[in-house]
C-alpha cells in the first residue's frame, strides 16, 4: 500500500524545494547581488534544486532532506557570506526567503522520509 508521501515524484515539499531552489537560480537575472553574489545564488539555487530532484526520485533518502535542509541555511546565509547583504536588499531578501522556505519544507518532509526509510529497511 502506498500513500502519497511514499511514491516517487509525489511529495509536495520537494517540488517546493525545486521551485524555490530554481527561483534562488535564476533571481540574478532581476537583483543585483553583484557579481560574487549573482554566481553565490546561482550555485545554491542549482544544489536545492539537485537534492530535491534526488529527494523526490528516493523518498526514503533521509539524508537527502538534512543535506536540502542545511542547504536552506546556506542560502538564508548567503547575503553576508557572499557580501551582498547590503549590496542590494532585494538580493538579500530573495536568499533570506528561500533560505526560510527550503529550511521548513525539507524539515516539515522529513517525518515522510523517514516513515518510508523505515519501510523499506525494517529492523
Amino acid at each position: 500500500m502506498s500513500d502519497v508521501g511514499s511514491a516517487p515524484w509525489t511529495r509536495g515539499g520537494d517540488w517546493v524545494n525545486v521551485v524555490a531552489g530554481a527561483f534562488l537560480a535564476v533571481s540574478p537575472l532581476w537583483v543585483d547581488g553583484g557579481i560574487l553574489g549573482a554566481a553565490g545564488m546561482v550555485v545554491i539555487g542549482v544544489v536545492i534544486v539537485r537534492l530535491a530532484l534526488g529527494s523526490l526520485a528516493t523518498p526514503g533518502a533521509v539524508a537527502d532532506e538534512w543535506v536540502t535542509a542545511a542547504a536552506g541555511v546556506v542560502a538564508f546565509l548567503a547575503p553576508w557570506l557572499f557580501s551582498y547583504a547590503g549590496h542590494n536588499s532585494g538580493a538579500a531578501w530573495t536568499s533570506w526567503l528561500v533560505g526560510f522556505v527550503v529550511l521548513i519544507s525539507a524539515l516539515l518532509t522529513l517525518p515522510d522520509s523517514r516513515a518510508v526509510f523505515r519501510r523499506q529497511h525494517p529492523a
